[in-house]
């Protein structure tokens, strides 16, 4: 009798540290026909295989390489990451070994909901919580209302008391000097001019420090100056304001409640995308956890726009942004145009299941007939005899052939390969899932093949999918997500 495979799961330096008396701080995995029993330094638990619904795989894009971790769907709705196995690597023969023997022993002693089917969550998958988001966009409003309700005031107080300062009269007392404008003579012993990319730190020295060592200042007003300048240097509230002098001058301006204002409806334009984010995800909610949900660019798209009036309007009237025919016929106008592009913005990000599209090409019969020509883009997932190293992407209808792959977009024959349609089956269309990897896009979608015994993937859009459907012999009307087409 066969004895029931026992598999251990361990890092790579589990060895090191148990001899140096580290072995307790080592993340073992364990599993065998029981189930799965993980150890790390902060928890451990034993999971027995029938209460596991999936074992699904992590992937995370990473500068030049991926993370990918395993974890395990409980039949509850919870999730448990096991410690063991990991991988840095794209491509990690190792650790693509230790899922398959996961794999195995799920089938052999537990009921997983689809057998042959791997679940891959990557960014572009539904299974993500919405903490994330939302905490994200939380924090992105909450900044930018404090900002805006703490700064902009503060700064519009600041101009105004800069504005309406005046030079400090003879008997004023020295208490009350900081509100008036104090003018000190000095001489410019050197300057310093350093302007390196988006750093400056120009500086003008004084003789004898006075009125002070020295002061910050632009570049463009470093190289102006020159030792042995009289100046007069004026100070507002403790703080050098303006430094004068017989061919140059510099005048330190405060930074305009506009720009502040701006910054803080910025911040909450940010705080639109991680909202987005958690439309998309709410509206996938009932998918497939490794389906890849649609883009939220679209959203992006009108926050941008959205930007390209408001932060301008927030620049030039901070203080009446409603208090003129100009601001509110400006704000109405630009309201308008993001509102009404939040409608294709909404239907773009729509999840269409394939029992949703309507085939294209049904009524003006354009799939290739009379021998013309048809290409469309589109790919086989796997490599075959008739997609060779992956080389098709695009597919042919017509021209003497049910369909064909071609590794071009047209017109001619050159390198195209006919697909053998007479062996052909197909089983159930579906959306994109994690496993079908990043170059298929998202709004796709992906027929599930029968080749003679051999299971093929095939990736195209949703409408051009139903007319090569058609071309298989097949009538790809209404086939509902997951079912077999019949």
């Amino acid at each position: 009798m066969t004895p029931e495979p026992r598999l251990i799961f361990r890092p790579a330096l589990a060895g090191v540290l148990s001899r140096v008396g580290l072995g307790s701080v080592v993340a073992e995995v364990h599993a065998d026909a029981d189930g799965v029993r993980y150890r790390s330094p902060r928890r451990r638990g034993d999971i027995p295989w029938h209460d596991v619904r999936a074992l699904r795989v992590h992937v995370r894009p990473m500068r030049s390489e991926e993370r990918r971790r395993v974890s395990l769907l409980l039949r509850d709705g919870r999730v448990r990451f096991l410690p063991q196995p990991r991988s840095y690597l794209t491509t990690d023969p190792e650790f693509d070994a230790g899922v398959e023997a996961l794999r195995a022993l799920h089938r052999r002693h537990g009921t997983p909901d689809e057998p042959d089917h791997l679940h891959v969550i990557d960014p572009r998958t539904g299974g993500h919580g919405l903490f994330k988001p939302l905490a994200l966009c939380a924090l992105l409003l909450v900044v930018g209302a404090v900002v805006a309700a703490v700064a902009v005031p503060n700064t519009l107080s600041y101009q105004r008391a800069w504005r309406s300062a005046v030079p400090c009269a003879a008997g004023t007392p020295a208490y009350d000097r900081a509100e008036c404008l104090t003018t000190v003579p000095g001489v410019i012993s050197r300057t310093v001019a350093d302007h390196q990319g988006k750093t400056d730190d120009s500086r003008l020295y004084f003789s004898g420090s006075r009125p002070r060592e020295r002061i910050q200042v632009p570049y463009d007003t470093a190289v102006a100056f020159a030792p042995g300048d009289r100046v007069e240097v004026t100070f507002w509230r403790g703080t050098p304001r303006a430094v004068v002098g017989a061919h140059a001058a510099w005048q330190d301006r405060p930074v305009p409640a506009g720009q502040v204002l701006a910054f803080a409806v910025g911040l909450v334009l940010a705080a639109g995308y991680p909202a987005a984010l958690v439309v998309v995800r709410v509206r996938g909610r009932r998918r497939p956890d490794d389906e890849v949900l649609p883009s939220a660019l679209p959203f992006l798209a009108v926050l941008v726009v959205t930007a390209l009036w408001l932060l301008p309007l927030c620049v030039l009237h901070p203080v009446d942004l409603v208090g003129s025919p100009l601001t509110i016929g400006w704000a109405g106008a630009g309201t308008a145009v993001s509102l009404v592009l939040l409608v294709p913005a909404f239907r773009a990000t729509r999840v269409r299941t394939p029992e949703d599209v309507v085939p294209a090409g049904a009524a003006d019969g354009t799939d290739g007939a009379d021998g013309e020509e048809v290409f469309l883009s589109g790919r086989f997932l796997e490599a075959t005899d008739y997609n060779p190293y992956h080389f098709g992407t695009h597919l042919v209808l017509g021209g003497g052939d049910a369909l064909a792959v071609s590794p071009h977009s047209g017109p001619g024959r050159f390198a195209v390969k006919r697909v053998p349609v007479e062996r052909i089956a197909v089983l159930r269309v579906r959306r994109v899932r994690g496993e079908d990897g990043d170059d298929v896009p998202g709004d796709w979608h992906v027929a599930e093949l029968d080749d003679a015994g051999t299971p093929v993937r095939l990736g195209a859009a949703p409408g051009d999918l139903a007319r090569v459907l058609r071309a298989l012999g097949h009538v790809p009307s209404a086939p509902a997500s997951g079912v077999p087409v019949r």
